[in-house]
């Protein structure tokens, strides 16, 4: 079974709902699923989201093993004070919870080249892990131009690209959020794996 790298176009894109929402719906088909953030930035909001959502399975610091009190881009908190990211720490612990558990939908931090440490993103850590990557893409105007350079940089490094996840999170049907998804697929002949809308609580089984 596969385990999935989620990043997104950009920051508040509804990575960590649609992390939880993948999460939930391993679970509810009896896979032993959990979500993991590795580098946390800001609040711990969004790791006790998917701690929720994998059951309790494992701890805050199991799931979230690079918390950095300042919400900006690891790199930018390191600027400002705090302690360099542990890049080998956070690929230990995310690689342990995928020995552990049948299925680890892992979440990034902001969009795909967030600058971790001064000569390493986002898109390095997923490529050493080496997964499938979801892209979540919040559906509105601007969303083609992000979608497509993020997809261009996963392929050029070589990754698994197992689709995108548009999600609305305005719930305001506009003329941009009612054309993304055929766009897309005409762009760059990418699978949409579901649109999300706003409100929405659960995934059909088969994502």
């Amino acid at each position: 079974m596969s385990h999935y790298f989620i990043t997104g176009t950009d920051t508040d894109c509804g990575k960590t709902f649609v992390t939880a929402l993948l999460v939930k719906a391993a679970r509810a088909a009896g896979v032993d699923a959990i979500g993991a953030k590795p580098f946390c930035c800001g609040p711990r909001t969004d790791v006790e989201i998917l701690a929720e959502a994998s059951g309790g399975a494992e701890s805050l610091d199991a799931i979230n093993p690079i918390w950095l009190q300042t919400p900006a881009a690891p790199r930018a908190c390191e600027l400002l004070g705090e302690a360099a990211v542990d890049v080998s720490k956070a690929l230990s612990v995310v690689r342990d919870l995928a020995r552990k558990h049948q299925q680890v939908f892992c979440e990034g931090a902001g969009g795909w080249l967030v600058p971790i440490t001064k000569d390493y993103t986002i898109a390095d850590f997923a490529a050493e892990l080496g997964w499938p990557v979801i892209v979540v893409v919040r559906n509105k105007l601007g969303a083609l131009n992000h979608t497509l350079l993020t997809l261009e940089s996963i392929r050029r490094r070589g990754l698994p690209f197992a689709g995108i996840i548009l999600n609305d999170l305005e719930g305001q049907p506009d003329e941009a959020t009612r054309t993304n998804r055929r766009v897309l697929e005409e762009s760059c002949a990418c699978p949409i794996l579901v649109e999300i809308t706003r409100g929405q609580t659960s995934l059909p089984p088969a994502i």
